[in-house]
């Protein structure tokens, strides 16, 4: 579709010549996508080229855009750290302006006696984090690593992480937001809309907070969110880091104040059973099953070999055939990792009580090998700041995510075993890495006090293989049909899958499943903020007769 070369003069005169582009070498490079290649024909890498690509500067240049945008009918994209295939524009022939917000990257005030930070939003959580703790706070780090928006997780998608447990979900965190709508107007959400600052996120009237949002967040296809207010956490730790050990296996000495280690358990009711201990204790500064991301049968050789600078990842193979390390390995086999912190040494020594008698009840135990000295600052290290989320890609340069559903321990214990057997057996084509059929992780809570979370299955492949990628896309297929075997509601793999699919098979997808992550207002809210649809599907919609679109959408 050719568009009259007025809009992109008129965009320039809003941000600059330099700050907009449509030059086919800078759209590639925005276009080319983590996880394009399991949804675009050929196994392309890339997903549709934006018609250019605009960094506003500020909460008046994005509201220019958008208008200009809305005058020309041409989509809007925006994005700012960027995760997954769907910070892209989705389809092909739909004109979109991807809008960067790397130029909107303040953190505009952190608020010590209220405990809450407003920030732009290439404001990362590692940034928020290092000021936060200078004033003895913290902020929540969702799943995804410390490199990602505090704005995007809190505004336009999940915001669980290892410390929501204590700290909350970045959803919840979320205290005001500063939201140009699709047709180009600024709503302020909750106080600020108020004109009485940024401390609550709700107001009269509906939650706007809850419609903008839905379940997963709009993931960009609701327009831009230009400035968030988020809750802060205690953080009784030094104002700084000292992190120490050779690369890539940092170390973080624990203080007197502070534990950490790894809890395993010696089957999945234990497991369950100790959750449930620990949320009715309020034990656990960070909660969370990540070390296990890398395999059952290979993460003890993965993390021994990561931390000790003699080895490389070459030496994986031969080590994860030793007996000891297979000793080890299947004590760590059902196992979470769980950071203690208070503000005394009294403090700590009670929560060490409280969590070894948990211990017995439940028959869980501290992981020996994973709990000395070197493990433990590692772990330490890794969970406190989330800066290894590259080891996600370490066996083979890809990886998907699958499951996920979240519910108590006893709704996920249920669905654990059909994950790892599919996986199991699909691992059984060798173009998956056979790591083992339970590369099951996710965080201890998404919400602050425990009880509702979910466990994702890490599948590794090759996205440079043909064949690897179908077998990726087999598995969630075979996902897929495990959940609705199950009456289960489905998982993660859908939201992967469905980028690829047309309007029409997402409603014919979600008719399969006993529960839907769509709301049917959401269809009716969308048409009211949006009523060119310059927001994409990711803000995900329902039609008013089920299977039956919209003119709109057809």
């Amino acid at each position: 579709m050719e568009i009259s070369r007025d809009a992109y003069r008129a965009i320039e005169d809003i941000v600059g010549t330099e700050n907009v582009t449509d030059d086919p070498a800078f759209l590639d490079s925005y276009a080319f996508e983590w996880l394009a290649e399991l949804v675009r024909p050929n196994r392309s890498h890339y997903m549709p080229r934006p018609w250019a690509v605009v960094m506003p500067a500020s909460t008046r240049e994005v509201q220019a855009v958008t208008k200009v945008c809305n005058k020309y009918k041409i989509k809007i994209k925006p994005i700012s750290t960027g995760w997954y295939h769907w910070a892209a524009p989705m389809k092909d022939n739909e004109p979109t302006v991807q809008l960067d917000l790397r130029r909107m990257n303040r953190i505009i005030d952190i608020d010590e006696k209220n405990r809450f930070a407003i920030v732009e939003p290439y404001v990362i959580c590692a940034q928020l984090q290092a000021e936060a703790m200078k004033r003895g706070l913290n902020c929540n780090i969702i799943g995804a690593g410390s490199s990602t928006s505090v704005v995007a997780s809190a505004c336009a998608y999940f915001g669980g992480g290892p410390s929501s447990h204590y700290m909350g979900n970045n959803s919840d965190n979320l205290l005001g937001q500063e939201w140009v709508t699709p047709a180009g107007k600024v709503v302020r959400t909750g106080s600020l809309g108020s004109g009485a600052g940024w401390f609550c996120s709700e107001g009269p009237g509906p939650s706007v907070r809850g419609v903008t949002r839905g379940n997963l967040g709009s993931r960009g296809g609701l327009g831009t969110y230009t400035k968030c207010a988020i809750k802060l956490a205690d953080w009784p730790g030094p104002t700084e880091l000292e992190v120490k050990g050779r690369p890539p296996g940092y170390r973080l000495p624990i203080g007197e104040n502070f534990r950490a280690y790894t809890i395993g358990a010696p089957n999945w009711d234990a497991w369950a059973n100790c959750y449930y201990a620990i949320y009715d204790n309020g034990l656990g500064y960070i909660f969370h099953r990540q070390l296990n991301l890398a395999g059952a049968n290979l993460a003890t050789a993965l993390w021994l070999t990561y931390i000790d600078p003699t080895k490389t990842l070459n030496d994986v193979e031969t080590l994860a055939k030793d007996p000891e390390i297979i000793a080890i390995n299947e004590k760590a086999r059902i196992s979470f990792q769980l950071i203690l912190a208070a503000q005394s040494v009294d403090g700590i020594q009670l929560q060490d009580k409280i969590l070894d008698q948990i211990l017995s009840q439940t028959g869980c135990y501290k992981v020996e090998r994973y709990c000395q000295q070197d493990m433990a600052e590692f772990t330490n290290m890794y969970m406190q700041r989330l800066g290894h989320k590259h080891c996600n890609f370490i066996w083979a340069g890809g990886y998907m995510g699958s499951w996920m559903q979240a519910g108590t321990p006893d709704f996920v214990k249920g669905y654990v075993p059909t994950a790892i057997k599919g996986f199991e057996e699909d691992q059984q084509s060798h173009l998956l890495v056979e790591c083992g059929g339970d590369a099951l992780m996710g965080c201890g809570s998404t919400l602050g006090g425990g009880g509702y979370f979910g466990l994702e299955q890490f599948v590794s492949y090759d996205p440079a293989s043909d064949a690897s990628i179908d077998a990726c896309i087999k598995h969630m297929e075979d996902a897929i049909a495990d959940c609705v075997a199950q009456g289960l509601p489905l998982g993660k793999e859908l939201l992967y899958l469905q980028i690829g699919w047309s309007d029409q098979r997402i409603w014919d997808g979600m008719a399969k499943a006993p529960q839907t992550f769509v709301l049917d207002f959401q269809r009716q809210f969308k048409e009211a903020v949006d009523p060119n649809s310059l927001g994409d599907r990711n803000y995900p919609w329902l039609p008013e007769k089920w299977g039956q679109a919209p003119a709109q959408a057809k």
